[in-house]
C-alpha cells in the first residue's frame, strides 16, 4: 500500500467554498477508481496550498493515475505545478473499524 500526498498552489483569493466546488466535480470519478483505496481532499488556507492525500494499492497504480496528464489538468485548474510524494505504509490504524493492520506490500 502506498500513501501519497499532492499538494499545488492555488489561485490567489480562492475561497474554501470555490475550491470545494472544484473538488465535487473529481470526486465521482475518483469513487469509482479500483486502484484507490483511499483519497482526502485538503485546503491550507493561511499558505493557499490545496490537494490531497491518496492511499493506493500500489505505487505503479499511482503513479499511472497521477502521471503528465494528471499534472497537465491540475496545472490548467490551478495554474500551478503538483508536487508528488509516495511513502511506503507500513500500519494502518482503523478507528472506525477499531483495526489496526500492516498492508501487504504492493
Amino acid at each position: 500500500m502506498i500513501t501519497e500526498t499532492i499538494y499545488f498552489d492555488l489561485p490567489a483569493g480562492i475561497s474554501r467554498d470555490e475550491l470545494l466546488a472544484k473538488y465535487r466535480q473529481t470526486a465521482s470519478a475518483w469513487s469509482t477508481n479500483e486502484d484507490l483505496v483511499y483519497k482526502f481532499y485538503f485546503f491550507d488556507e493561511t499558505r493557499n496550498v490545496g490537494g490531497g492525500v491518496y492511499v493506493w494499492k500500489t505505487l505503479e497504480a499511482a503513479k499511472h493515475w497521477h502521471g503528465a496528464e494528471y499534472q497537465a489538468r491540475v496545472k490548467e485548474v490551478y495554474g500551478s505545478e503538483v508536487q508528488i510524494t509516495h511513502h511506503d505504509t507500513l500500519l494502518v490504524v482503523d478507528n472506525i473499524n477499531r483495526d489496526v493492520s500492516e498492508p501487504t506490500r504492493g
